[in-house]
């Protein structure tokens, strides 16, 4: 028999996260906005000669104690695998915390995260839902904006990897219909790219682009929120040299997709509890290994971006390791 006060929980914890989240989108942005042009700047100078970065998300860093919402081993275990990459810079799609209320979860991600600081990456957030979990938005914002005080008054922002590396992260929190703030910014943005740039790398926390499912998690399916800048970037696409990447998460998997010569990622599995999806023809990634800890890295050649996603092959196995489950590259137009 259904549990009926399971139901009533359910239903009131969906409610107050939907309420949550249209909180967070009506906080004002106008002073948020970050300046035409890149937010932040890394010249080619202070770059290696092999340039790499990585993309992933949906940590929920938290109380290791907790073992339902997350699995804090593969969770620490990843950050200390990145860190050993020694990517030029890390891009996470947002839910870094469980809840972004709690002061705890980002004490845990600080302490978690030591081996990034110690390796002296760069790390890029962007906003997710998870972020603005708790009863006052704002004060979840300011949490966030304490833990990554370099992103101060921002919500969305750019940064320039180098001179041929062009990185914007999004707040799918936020409107990104085309009457916003974040749109205009956003199409603006695109419109004066660098001449040089060849790859752009969008990170936000929504997926544009997902397998739709009809069964399990579907309202994780995109929303019209997210369609609307799926459209600018086929529309963008046309035109403009730079090739572009969308990088998201919200689903605890790996997708990959292609739409209109736009590449589009789901890397949601930074240890969040797994979740399954049914996977359509137009995923290119058709594995039915479940589940699918995972980070995507990529590598900058002369004509190509080189990527490969990098999945847990065992979350049980007593010594974790990667496999390279997924490769792909994306040529520099010519």
């Amino acid at each position: 028999m259904i549990n009926r006060t399971f139901i009533l929980s359910a239903v009131f914890l969906f409610q107050a996260s939907l309420q949550a989240q249209n909180a967070a989108a009506d906080l004002p942005t106008s002073n948020l906005l970050s300046q035409p042009g890149p937010t932040f700047t890394i010249p080619d100078s202070q770059l290696a000669a092999s340039v790499s970065f990585i993309a992933y998300g949906d940590m929920r860093f938290t109380d290791p104690k907790n073992l339902t919402a997350t699995n804090p081993r593969i969770r620490k275990w990843l950050v200390e695998k990145i860190a050993s990459e020694h990517p030029a810079a890390v891009f996470l799609n947002g839910d870094v915390p469980l809840a972004g209320y709690v002061l705890n979860d980002y004490a845990v991600f600080h302490d978690e995260s030591a081996p990034w600081r110690a390796a002296g990456l760069r790390i890029y957030p962007a906003l997710g839902n998870h972020e603005f979990h708790g009863p006052d938005p704002q004060q979840c914002l300011q949490n966030w904006w304490n833990a990554f005080p370099d992103f101060r008054n921002r919500r969305w922002y750019s940064v320039a990897l180098g001179s041929r590396i062009y990185a914007i992260n999004l707040d799918s929190d936020a409107s990104l219909l085309p009457d916003g703030e974040q749109y205009k910014w956003l199409n603006q943005q695109l419109q004066n790219l660098p001449a040089k740039v060849d790859f752009v790398l969008i990170s936000l926390h929504h997926p544009p682009v997902a397998d739709i499912q009809k069964h399990i998690e579907v309202d994780h399916n995109p929303r019209p929120n997210e369609i609307a800048i799926r459209d600018l970037f086929s529309e963008t696409a046309r035109h403009i040299h730079a090739r572009i990447i969308v990088s998201a998460g919200h689903i605890h998997n790996y997708e990959r997709h292609n739409l209109n010569d736009v590449v589009y990622l789901v890397s949601g599995g930074g240890g969040a509890k797994p979740y399954y999806v049914e996977r359509t023809p137009d995923d290119l990634y058709q594995s039915d290994l479940f589940p699918n800890f995972n980070y995507v890295k990529f590598s900058l050649r002369d004509d190509r971006l080189e990527a490969v996603m990098y999945r847990v092959a065992d979350p049980e196995a007593a010594t974790l390791e990667v496999t390279a489950k997924d490769k792909f590259e994306i040529l520099v137009k010519r």
